[in-house]
């Protein structure tokens, strides 16, 4: 029965979003109704699919299905959040060629943007409670970090998995080399 809850479940998320960072609400609010992951869980699985090759949505899918199943409920997941692409992509090649100059499309295709924008922003400010508090309160170490990402992402335009390694590290160096010897 988990392998088929899993299924629809991840069914839903890729016919409802239109995948990458759009998908974590949706996956989150999967994950926590079915008392499947908790939302610091979902917090770390989003993070991990992030910074593994592949679509954020397998990504997700592979992580939360294994978590919950094993091998095969990540299976199911997987087949649920591609069910829904492979056939509206197949559909959609079929028409594009029809209708790729139609001024109705191309203008739908411009108020798609700022939807897509408000969902990325809607997804920081979700995961902002997880990321960047502790149980002691505001991690400042945290905050200082995302600063510096945004720095070195939107100034000096280094690699985003330059960041995301150099991110690892410092969390390693602040959070797990360097704060247990002061216990």
């Amino acid at each position: 029965m988990t392998y088929l809850q899993l299924f629809w479940s991840f069914l839903k998320i890729g016919f409802t979003s239109f995948g990458g960072l759009s998908m974590i609400p949706l996956i989150s609010s999967e994950m926590l109704s079915h008392n499947w992951m908790t939302a610091e869980e979902v917090s770390d699985i989003v993070a991990i699919a992030e910074m593994t090759p592949g679509p954020l949505g397998v990504n997700c899918a592979t992580f939360a299905g294994i978590r919950t199943a094993g091998f095969l409920g990540a299976v199911a997941a997987n087949l649920g959040v591609l069910m829904p692409s492979l056939t509206l992509c197949l559909v959609a090649a079929v028409f594009f060629t029809k209708f790729k100059e139609d001024k109705l499309i191309q203008h739908m295709m411009i108020g798609v943007r700022p939807a897509c924008l408000a969902m990325v922003i809607g997804v920081c400010l979700t995961l902002c409670p997880t990321n960047y508090t502790e149980s002691s309160g505001v991690s400042i170490p945290a905050i200082l970090i995302g600063i510096l990402d945004t720095v070195l992402l939107l100034k000096f335009k280094i690699s985003i998995p330059k960041v995301i390694l150099l991110s690892a590290v410092l969390g390693l160096c602040v959070y797990g080399w360097v704060i247990p010897f002061y216990y």
